[in-house]
């Protein structure tokens, strides 16, 4: 029996929560969504959580299901590559792919989350309540206990089933793990490093005071700063830094003077361009960065998990709101198949996507490392080269493991983490070995790393690592 008027839930009106209310809603079930925050449309609540994000492919497509592709990209400033810049101050611009086509952009979370919020509420059977806090979920009765923030009133709302879209703190899978119904696993790991957002704000015109169209990147070995371009001429700009470690770190950058040093030794063409660095520094809190996984996701047929609360990331692929977006997609598609039932639906999913998302947790972490220290290695700047030169001469034979991931949204986040790790493995092998180098033939070179990445995933398979 396909019931079209059952009553869904929704916890949490985040990137990934408003996506999903508005497409349930687009299928005809009546969604109600509960939020902790006030509006973000008629308050900034933005302080200390990124202010803009990378928006790719896998996003894309969530975007073009629920048809507003082209009021997103209005939103976007694409992209093209990484700036790299020394302690010299030198640039070198190193692109995402060697195809045109393919960039990423510069979002602005509020502005985006504002869109899907106001598309959503287009439908009559859609409502959004703000300022209601869940305090726990009865996976078992499929009800939540609520909090509201202002009149400080608790009150339960049931429903046909309960979808948990509240971010990496989640209540319900809090109470998954409480509760001790069923054999819950949890895991939750923290890097040694905290992220601290900073701006270049625009020049007195209102123009960009750097370069507009890319991800700017200080990598320093230990730590790094990035700063991502926003619609009015400035940058949200990020350190990420040790909490303990090394000379310069959060625990000890405690005064103007410290910090002041600090970017006159790391980042002298950054600070040149933010005169306003010690106020932002000591006005915005420092916040972990840590990874979330868990399963199930799902309890019977009543309650899912689903974005952050089933698989949080840290943020250096650019993948956490494109892979909680790509999981509304990958939902809708098993919700085609088995719609009418929960369980089944719950399950498919789950069975389907946990394999990928866990990859893309693993590859964030690998490009954390990569982004800090290794993009400022000559091998690694050679294997780029190459990589370029391999995806503008064959568009069609090669993507490095950066465009597997995040270009080719028709294969899945492990597939492209196999098969992009194996890449890697290939071409630095053979540079190091002197098999290979960027002078070279390419389309020798492409055969070579075809052959070799084949080997290397063939050792995998029979390893068991695949």
């Amino acid at each position: 029996m396909k019931n079209k008027q059952q009553n869904i839930l929704i916890i949490g009106a985040g990137l990934c929560g408003s996506l999903l209310a508005l497409r349930l809603g687009q299928r005809g079930y009546n969604v109600t969504v509960f939020e902790m925050r006030p509006d973000l449309r008629k308050t900034d609540i933005s302080a200390g959580r990124s202010i803009n994000l990378a928006f790719s492919d896998r996003g894309n497509k969530a975007m073009k299901l629920v048809g507003i592709e082209d009021k997103v990209k209005a939103l976007c400033i694409p992209m093209n590559g990484r700036m790299l810049h020394d302690k010299e101050g030198n640039t070198f611009l190193s692109n995402y792919s060697g195809r045109e086509h393919e960039y990423i952009n510069s979002i602005s979370r509020g502005e985006l989350n504002g869109l899907l919020l106001t598309e959503a509420e287009k439908h009559d059977n859609v409502t959004i309540h703000f300022n209601k806090k869940c305090k726990s979920v009865d996976f078992e009765k499929t009800t939540a206990l609520f909090q509201d923030y202002n009149t400080k009133k608790e009150f339960v709302e049931d429903a046909d089933a309960i979808f948990a879209t509240d971010g990496a703190g989640s209540a319900m899978r809090k109470s998954y793990y409480l509760g001790k119904k069923f054999l819950f696993s949890f895991s939750q790991d923290y890097l040694t490093h905290g992220y601290k957002e900073l701006s270049i704000l625009p020049t007195k015109t209102g123009d960009y005071k750097t370069y507009k169209n890319a991800l700017h990147i200080w990598p320093r070995g230990a730590f790094m700063l990035i700063a991502l371009p926003n619609l009015d001429g400035s940058f949200t700009v990020t350190l990420f830094l040790g909490y303990d470690e090394g000379e310069y770190n959060f625990n000890n950058l405690t005064t103007p003077e410290i910090v002041t040093e600090f970017f006159q030794k790391e980042f002298p063409d950054a600070l040149e361009l933010m005169p306003n660095l010690v106020e932002d520094f000591f006005d915005n809190p420092t916040a972990p960065l840590g990874t979330v996984k868990c399963s199930p996701w799902h309890y019977k047929g009543n309650t899912l998990l689903m974005g952050d609360s089933a698989h949080a990331i840290v943020p250096f692929y650019g993948q956490g709101m494109n892979a909680s977006f790509e999981d509304v997609v990958e939902f809708d598609a098993v919700l085609d198949k088995h719609e009418g039932n929960w369980e089944t639906v719950f399950t498919e999913y789950e069975k389907n996507r946990k394999k990928d998302t866990d990859a893309i947790a693993d590859l964030a972490i690998d490009n954390f490392h990569e982004m800090k220290d290794h993009v400022g290695q000559a091998i690694f700047q050679e294997k780029r080269k190459i990589e370029m030169a391999l995806e503008k001469e064959f568009p069609k034979d090669y993507s490095s493991k950066y465009s597997l991931v995040t270009f080719n949204e028709h294969i899945g986040y492990r597939e492209a983490m196999l098969k992009g790790r194996a890449q890697d493995k290939a071409i630095l092998n053979m540079l190091s070995d002197g098999v290979i180098s960027p002078t070279g033939n390419m389309k020798d070179i492409l055969n070579k790393v075809k052959q070799e990445t084949e080997a290397i995933l063939e050792d995998d398979r029979v390893a068991g690592l695949k």
